[in-house]
């Protein structure tokens, strides 16, 4: 459950600190004074899309956290290496004035998204416009299949369904006219037959600019040779490095039995000259081996030339190209076989259409036993909020099947007797909307794990004996749930087990809201007001004693 709010420069609220209990929390007050920012802080610290126009002005960011309790078994946070401290998690964002956002779970780095699906698993928003969804007839089946936990279902019929959109997508790239087929035909032969008579080798290219560098230079290549080879062989007069050596050793070599370090050193002068002389026999290979020829450098120019153009073509290296021809021959050999595949995957489609519309049968079965349930809750929490002549109905249809089965799934209502049923947008008005969405957020609410329920404003269009009904349904829901209420109807107020007021004032030239918890006095001051208005009299007061005391009534029964 939410257990504190801390709100930090969110528009008209400087600072604020909300400790929350179990059971039915309210929060009331003038019309502007805050009460939906703290819905909206709310939003903003469970991941939901905000903006920095949220920020106080004057103010470089705001900041939000909230500290949730019993958060143990959430499958979310082992998910992403999380875990509660001592049974607390700790949520937390910063919006700054450039737009950065800031999130932090347990105080560990996460991002929006992260924080956005942690946040769905710990707490439901039910927002003063979610009665109009219910307006949208393509949300219908998501809230059946919520209620229905029909997953397993239709998780078998989405793998299905993707398989034979994958067929379908392979059979669509074979399916092209006559014409453009012979166009790419021609064009993929053309190069296929321009790469294969260049007779492509992997790696040629770069021994192929080493010999063109050599030949190029070929004259200093010789030069170098020759130089080296005179200074170690001499000329014909001798005189090179080799005789040298080979003299100083022989020079060393007659008082080898007069020193030990003479012998060493005769030893180091045979290895010079061997090294040396190994040196220079290889040189004289090169030398002899080199063969310089004009003819030989055109011919390495002219195929540099070629594989620069087809570079410019079929890609940046000898291997990119070869792999293009692999798969213009690929290709070609799809397209001259076309019809054949073609015939394989109309097969394979045929069967894959079939094992899916067999799942989406047994997952259109499913949904249909679960709205037979889902009318029947339907009714009675309506009837429980002084909605007794309302008949609830759920309508399918079959569709061709697509990615969410085979059901088109309307609500119907009839709101007096006698009326027949017709699409809840054609007949119901914003206090009927009201209660058909909060009777529908009860209903999913039992089957789900979240522990806590916000509603703002959810006693839009409601009033008299049917206020009281909606009362008395959230104070039932708050005993399974914690419950969070934003009102501005007294019976609602009168109701709760926890009361907050949000006031507005000015400081120092600033306009700020306050949050306060109300003890019982203050919170029959605050029901004479929704009342009464500017206007308290003796007898309102004592109207506000009288719903404070029957709502504790009610709620001693509830417990027993």
């Amino acid at each position: 459950m939410l257990a504190l709010l801390h709100i930090e420069n969110i528009a008209v609220i400087e600072e604020a600190d909300i400790t929350f209990d179990r059971g039915f929390n309210a929060l009331t007050g003038e019309t502007g004074a805050g009460k939906s920012i703290v819905i909206d802080a709310l939003s903003a610290v469970l991941g939901h899309r905000t903006s920095r126009d949220i920020i106080r002005t004057g103010a470089a960011k705001a900041f939000v956290s909230a500290v949730f309790t019993e958060t143990e078994d959430l499958e979310v946070l082992s998910e992403y290496g999380l875990a509660p401290e001592e049974g607390e998690l700790l949520l937390q964002r910063e919006i700054s004035a450039e737009g950065r956002n800031v999130c932090r779970v347990g105080g560990r780095p996460v991002t929006v998204a992260q924080l956005r699906r942690i946040g769905a698993s710990l707490l439901d928003i039910h927002g003063q416009q979610d009665g109009q969804q219910l307006l949208d007839e393509e949300r219908h089946g998501a809230y059946l299949d919520s209620f229905g936990g029909v997953g397993a279902e239709y998780a078998a019929y989405a793998e299905c369904w993707k398989a034979m959109e994958e067929t379908r997508r392979k059979l669509r790239s074979l399916q092209m006219d006559e014409s453009e087929k012979a166009r790419r035909m021609d064009s993929l032969s053309f190069q296929i037959s321009e790469l294969e008579r260049a007779e492509l080798i992997p790696g040629e290219d770069e021994e192929l600019q080493q010999k063109r560098d050599l030949l190029r230079n070929g004259e200093k290549f010789v030069s170098a040779i020759q130089g080296a080879l005179w200074n170690l062989g001499g000329g014909d007069e001798g005189g090179g490095a080799l005789s040298g050596l080979r003299e100083a050793g022989s020079a060393l070599s007659g008082a080898r039995g007069l020193d030990g370090q003479f012998a060493q050193l005769c030893e180091r002068l045979d290895a010079l000259y061997s090294e040396a002389y190994d040196v220079t026999e290889t040189l004289r290979d090169m030398e002899s081996a080199f063969d310089f020829s004009p003819r030989e450098l055109d011919a390495l120019e002219s195929r540099a030339d070629q594989l620069y153009r087809l570079k410019k073509k079929y890609g940046p290296t000898v291997e990119d190209m070869l792999a293009y021809l692999d798969k213009c021959r690929e290709e070609l050999d799809q397209i001259t076989f076309a019809a054949d595949r073609s015939a394989r995957l109309e097969k394979d489609l045929a069967r894959e259409r079939e094992r899916a519309m067999k799942a989406a049968r047994t997952l259109s079965d499913a949904r249909k036993a679960a709205a037979k349930t889902l009318e029947e809750r339907i009714q009675e929490e309506l009837r429980a909020l002084d909605m007794p002549k309302v008949r609830f109905s759920i309508l399918f249809a079959e569709k061709e099947p697509d990615s969410t089965g085979i059901d088109t799934v309307r609500f119907l209502m009839s709101a007096n007797i006698g009326e027949e049923l017709r699409p809840i947008s054609k007949v119901a008005s914003g206090g009927e909307l009201a209660r058909i969405m909060l009777a529908l957020k009860n209903v999913l609410a039992e089957s789900e794990a979240i522990a806590t329920l916000v509603f703002d404003e959810v006693d839009t269009g409601v009033s008299g004996r049917a206020a009281q009904k909606v009362a008395a349904k959230l104070a039932q829901v708050s005993r399974r749930k914690q419950v969070l209420c934003v009102t501005h109807l007294p019976q609602l107020a009168a109701m709760a087990d926890t009361h907050f007021c949000v006031e507005k004032g000015e400081k120092q030239g600033r306009t700020y809201t306050r949050v306060s918890r109300l003890d019982r006095a203050q919170r029959r001051e605050e029901l004479a007001r929704l009342t009464g208005g500017e206007t308290v009299t003796a007898a309102i007061l004592e109207g506000a004693e009288e719903l404070i005391a029957a709502a504790d009534d009610y709620k001693k029964k509830l417990k027993n």
